[in-house]
């Protein structure tokens, strides 16, 4: 599986969703299974290579502002959520993290930022062909820490100052 069939499934089990990141999730699995396991774990190595790259300081920072505060577990499941936006809004977001003002067209407070499901469909898909937990993937390990340069997330006015679209549309009364 290549990057534009990565994407293709992506996006197209994002819109048979109508956006809701569970059924995303489901649908992803189930249209993984129609695959052979290479290309399975293919689709999984594209997927944790976002990831990965998308552990960033100024990523959790946009994270914090747009959820209103970000834990550990809460940016791990934005950035499989961001995966799973396509690769238009997760390209814009590495670029310019404040741009996700723009790039999302609507945000449900309700479903929408989380996609801790969508991080483990390859996996639930790779076990229901083969039986087996999927083997390690061959790709470089993630950070240990986020790349880039620490922000305040208690520092309100930092924030607003850093990311001024994405405050002005999701944090001001």
């Amino acid at each position: 599986m290549d990057e534009t069939e990565f994407w293709q499934l992506v996006d197209s089990t994002r819109e048979a969703a109508e956006g809701d990141p569970e059924e995303q999730a489901d649908l992803l699995v189930e249209r993984l299974v129609r695959l052979d396991p290479d290309a399975v774990l293919d689709f999984a190595r594209h997927f944790e290579s976002r990831y990965n790259r998308a552990y960033r300081w100024d990523l959790w920072g946009a994270a914090w502002v747009l959820l209103d505060g970000a834990s550990d577990d809460a940016f791990d499941f934005f950035r499989c959520w961001l995966i799973g936006q396509g690769r238009e809004v997760f390209e814009g977001a590495m670029h310019d993290p404040d741009a996700l003002a723009g790039l999302l067209d609507e945000f449900d407070e309700e479903i929408d930022g989380d996609g801790e499901e969508l991080g483990y469909a390859a996996d639930e898909a790779y076990e229901q062909l083969t039986g087996a937990v999927a083997p390690d993937l061959g790709i470089p390990v993630a950070a240990s820490e986020p790349v880039g340069t620490p922000l305040d997330f208690e520092n309100e006015s930092k924030l607003a100052e850093r990311y001024p679209r994405l405050w002005d549309r999701f944090r001001e009364d």
